[in-house]
């Protein structure tokens, strides 16, 4: 990392990104274990990767022992590879007498206690008679001693792994609503509740169905973790590359290439990546140099970068881990929130799509000269086979099977498109076995003729695979890069379980809930008479408590996201917004994507931005700086959720109705707000455009989005100073040219 800041427009070294990766992804940092130590850890980590990976694909443990054995692999890897402070030297390696490995022992003792709590709950889940413990169900509410001890071990351990993985903000927080719990007398006004009794919340916490062992960590243990698993195989395979190459084909010789590759290849690249820091290093290590030998500025290339990229959170069908976990709480098919995100994602990258054409056009950028363009008959000659996976995912999860058998599916055919090669007779066992699957599920009505087939024929074609094939030890060292990048997740989903657990048993969501309507009521009571003239009533005051509440709740969003990731954000931020928005009339849908867009939208809102200044160290520009250029090029993010509360028909899905007429025009009026705003941000359209015109721009892109054909004619009068001066403006350019 030392010469990197003498970089300028060069393209950086694999060690120099991955430097870069563990800088900005928390989750990706680890300790240096001794080498035979290392060898142990691995095992762990293949061991746990082959179990959710043979579990998805056959038959899944009871809950209790499924969420466990989860566990246990979070806690001997976490407190292997994570040190307990971040200090430069606690990554280094370390031996000495108090310590296995380069491991401490105080480690290797909370490792110990963390995986014996973990399993506690299946060992005793039937009871065991010779230490007085009963079964599981006459426990509830009434813990014994063993239940107590172990239940707080896991309660403070949860806490530890997600502090070391993420850092202290989630977990201060989450101590925040544990007092909450324990000391509701001393809360004030609506706030105050009895209490929760010590042993209450233990046996909450732990336990099934609620708190630690809840939906969070079951969603992150049973489809969570295959999806991140497949996403690192899938480009370890070279799915990332083909996505790159063919965004630049695609976008790459046209104004301003390079930063439209960006916007293009992240989008694609979101398909199959979870992680916006990893989708921002991967495809930012080729886009940012082109885009600073092209002529953009530093901080803006890193911004074009760090915006196009916090996208994958939003893009289907991946999203992240949150899609995953809003299906389970709102009790709808992954498939719907998929269709659901369609509109809003189209809206960001339109956004993201005229900033980066604009600020070409005003800086007179070119595009990639054809010598620098990949050869689309070469890259697809080379790398078709590589489509196959991410082509069988997706057609076993919208045919209806669930996301865990999907996400099988696309890891079998990964492999099989990686390692099986028809020349090599040897390496067929993969496709073999993939294919004997296929045929067993067929033959027990697991899968209909349609999918059976259908995977049959993708492995034989995945072995037709032109490229270097993968080895058993590659092969193996990807799962165990899925695992490292799948701990901070699991960590962060235990710990949030907690923040669910005290939301259902004090009630907290709805208390806050109903103090953020009736205060947005009383301050939109307030403004009725400043909006309102005579008996002209532009805004009722429904209207703006609805607008005051978004404000309330995006704004909080945005500061609470600060350091946490957009996962645990949305569970504590849900849980309080979908309360409020729902007394204000808004389908729980579209509650639950607002709070998950503007989740999004603190990954690039500085002072904490961690997208953007993983870009930024790319790019050799100022951290901040390319935070502002990330949040300004993401400002297509900011307003997109507004319009679809106000406008569910933009979710396609949701439960008020679709109309195609509604959905085109309401659709063509939001990307015109887009556009809109987005000229604003950059000050040109046809020519460069004075402070006064950008202002109109801006609030004209902001009426825009507001529904309703009156204020799309109030859009326009606003817009049309613009429209004509800059028309005119072009003519007399031309004129004298």
């Amino acid at each position: 990392m030392s010469d990197l800041g003498q970089a300028d427009s060069r393209e950086l070294s694999a060690e120099e990104l991955a430097e870069i990766e563990k800088k900005y992804d928390e989750g990706t940092a680890t300790r240096q274990v001794a080498p035979g130590f290392a060898k142990l850890l691995r095992a762990v980590a293949l061991t746990f990767a082959v179990y959710h990976y043979l579990t998805a694909g056959f038959s899944l443990p009871p809950d209790h022992w499924h969420m466990g054995w989860h566990l246990c692999g979070l806690f001997v890897l976490t407190y292997a590879f994570f040190p307990i402070t971040k200090s430069k030297t606690a990554y280094d390696l370390k031996t000495g007498a108090m310590r296995l490995g380069g491991v401490p022992y105080l480690d290797i003792l909370l490792m110990v206690l963390g995986v014996s709590s973990a399993l506690y709950l299946g060992l005793a889940w039937r009871g065991i008679p010779f230490l007085g413990i009963e079964e599981q169900t006459f426990r509830m509410g009434n813990p014994n001693n063993f239940d107590m001890v172990f239940g707080c071990i896991l309660i403070v351990l949860v806490l530890d792994i997600a502090r070391r993985t993420l850092g202290w903000v989630l977990p201060l927080i989450i101590c925040l609503f544990m007092s909450y719990a324990l000391f509701g007398p001393i809360f004030p006004g609506l706030l105050q509740h009895p209490g929760v009794k010590f042993r209450t919340f233990v046996s909450s916490m732990y336990f099934p169905q609620e708190g630690i062992f809840g939906v969070t960590l079951w969603v992150v243990s049973t489809i969570v973790f295959h999806f991140v698993l497949f996403g690192v195989i899938a480009q370890r395979t070279g799915l990332g590359q083909l996505f790159i190459d063919n965004a630049t084909i695609l976008a790459g010789r046209y104004t301003g290439g390079p930063a439209k590759v960006s916007v293009v290849s992240s989008a694609f690249f979101g398909t199959i990546s979870g992680s916006s820091v990893a989708n921002t290093v991967s495809t930012g290590a080729l886009t940012i140099p082109n885009m600073k030998r092209l002529g953009y500025p530093g901080h803006f290339a890193g911004g074009v970068e760090a915006a196009a990229s916090a996208g994958g959170q939003i893009t289907p069908p991946i999203m992240g881990a949150a899609a995953f976990i809003m299906a389970e709480f709102l009790e709808l098919p992954y498939t719907t929130i998929i269709i659901a995100a369609i509109f809003p994602a189209v809206l960001h990258y339109v956004g993201v799509f005229t900033v980066v054409h604009l600020m070409a056009r005003r800086l007179k950028l070119q595009g990639l000269s054809n010598e620098m363009l990949p050869k689309f008959a070469a890259v697809w000659r080379e790398g078709w086979a590589n489509i196959v996976p991410l082509l069988g995912l997706l057609i076993v999860l919208f045919s209806g099977y669930t996301p865990f058998m999907s996400a099988f599916c696309g890891i079998s055919l990964s492999i099989i498109a990686g390692m099986s090669r028809r020349k090599e007779p040897l390496t067929l066992i993969y496709a073999a076995a993939f294919i004997a699957f296929a045929l067993w599920k067929y033959s027990n009505g697991g899968f209909d003729t349609l999918i059976a087939s259908s995977m049959v024929l993708g492995a034989i074609i995945a072995t037709f695979n032109p490229q270097d094939r993968i080895t058993l030890s590659e092969m193996a060292e990807t799962f165990e890069t899925g695992v490292k990048y799948a701990l901070a997740v699991g960590a962060a989903s235990a710990a949030v379980g907690i923040v669910v657990g005290v939301i259902n048993t004090t009630g907290v969501g709805f208390r806050i809930g109903f103090m953020v309507t009736q205060g947005a009521s009383n301050l939109g009571g307030d403004l009725y008479n400043l909006v309102n003239f005579g008996g002209l009533e532009l805004f009722s005051v429904e209207d703006l408590t609805l607008f005051i509440s978004l404000i309330f709740i995006a704004i909080a969003c945005i500061l609470m996201g600060a350091g946490i990731p957009t996962t645990a954000l949305y569970i504590m931020l849900v849980s309080v917004a979908q309360p409020a928005l729902a007394q204000l009339g808004v389908p729980p849908i579209a509650s639950h994507m607002f709070v998950l867009y503007y989740g999004v939208v603190a990954e690039i809102t500085p002072p904490v931005c961690t997208s953007a200044y993983a870009a930024a160290a790319i790019a050799n520009s100022n951290p901040f700086r390319t935070g502002i250029s990330a949040f300004t090029l993401g400002l297509g993010k900011v307003v997109a959720p507004m319009a679809f509360v106000y406008a569910p028909v933009l979710l396609i899905v949701s439960s008020t109705g679709f109309d195609l007429w509604e959905f085109t025009y309401t659709a063509t009026s939001c990307i015109l707000g887009v556009v809109a705003l987005s000229t604003a941000v950059v000050g040109y359209w046809l020519t460069p455009m004075n402070a006064m015109y950008r202002v109109l721009a801006a609030i004209a892109g902001i009426v825009f989005i507001a529904p309703g054909l009156q204020a799309d004619l109030v859009a326009l009068i606003i817009a049309s100073p613009v429209i004509f001066t800059q028309l005119l403006s072009r003519r007399q350019a031309e004129a004298t040219n």
